[in-house]
């Protein structure tokens, strides 16, 4: 039985993603042109793959059995058709990402110019989000993460600065108004300007030094989406709303300009650095396989 190429996408994309407009957003593609497309695979194979509702789209026994192999089956069709893009002089096709906010804002800007000039025929697609995706069912190539998201089954090359620190700021004026912070539990007295994971979920703020490390969870005066909303708090801190804590990066040009002024420094938490990571596999994309090429020079060439 021979089914079509692009329903077996689809139903792939409807399936990972667990609706037609989920699917249609990772990718690219139309909710329509996706429910046709498996009506007439379900047609064609004679049984139904997919549960529909209002609510939620879930495989049937028969759909999810077909789909724990037709994921891997797909990705080793792709690998086999890229291998001409190596007798090509340099590698074409689309590279996929999917990345934190952060990551846009803070590691890509850096490494994207460089690479596209190096690769003219290699387009990106950047997805920018914070929640862990399934990069399969996304339709992505390949993301970006830090260690402690990553699962044990990717592949990992590392990306951006090796360390990275939290950092928490104010305005001078603030500073001066409401006092200026010794000890981290004094933030249980100030006014702060706090981020929530789309979760649902508030972090609370990390602190170390000398080998004491705590967390405090101060009232918050503000609180905004992490990631896509950042920047309303980084602007308020620097009106003099309050306390900030974010990426050191982030807040790295306001602090240099004077807007903002730093907020227990000797207790600024550092972690590793974030990784590129994508499933292991013997053959690459080639958009792929250049982006990890083009790393892995870089990082050596950085020492």
């Amino acid at each position: 039985m021979n089914a079509d190429l692009g329903d077996l996408n689809a139903f792939l994309a409807v399936a990972g993603a667990r609706g037609f407009r989920e699917g249609a957003r990772a990718s690219g593609g139309s909710a329509s042109a996706l429910s046709q497309a498996v009506r007439r695979l379900e047609a064609q194979l004679g049984v139904r793959l997919l549960h529909r509702t209002t609510r939620s789209v879930v495989p049937t026994e028969a759909g999810q059995r077909l789909l724990e192999r037709l994921g891997p089956a797909l990705g080793e069709v792709a690998a086999a058709l890229d291998v001409v893009n190596g007798f090509r002089d340099t590698p074409a096709g689309t590279l996929r990402l999917n990345v934190p906010m952060s990551a846009s804002r803070l590691v890509l800007p850096a490494l994207v110019p460089d690479f596209l000039r190096a690769f003219p025929d290699i387009q990106l697609d950047i997805v920018a989000e914070d929640g862990f995706v399934d990069l399969v069912a996304s339709g992505c190539d390949a993301g970006i993460r830090y260690d402690e998201r990553l699962e044990q089954d990717m592949v990992a090359v590392p990306i951006g600065p090796r360390t990275q620190r939290f950092a928490a700021a104010a305005s001078p004026a603030y500073l001066d108004r409401c006092g200026r912070p010794s000890h981290p539990r004094d933030l249980l007295h100030h006014a702060c300007l706090r981020g929530r994971f789309a979760s649902g979920v508030m972090p609370p703020w990390e602190f170390e030094r000398d080998g004491e490390s705590l967390r405090v969870d101060p009232v918050a005066r503000m609180v905004v989406r992490l990631g896509a909303a950042a920047d309303l708090a980084v602007d308020a801190a620097v009106a003099g709303a309050g306390v900030v804590y974010m990426f050191e990066d982030w807040l790295r040009p306001h602090l240099d300009s004077g807007a903002l002024e730093s907020v227990l420094l000797p207790w600024w938490p550092s972690f590793p650095g974030p990784f590129l990571y994508f499933p292991g596999r013997k053959l690459l994309p080639a958009p792929l396989r250049a982006f990890v090429d083009f790393l892995r020079q870089r990082n050596d060439a950085a020492g």
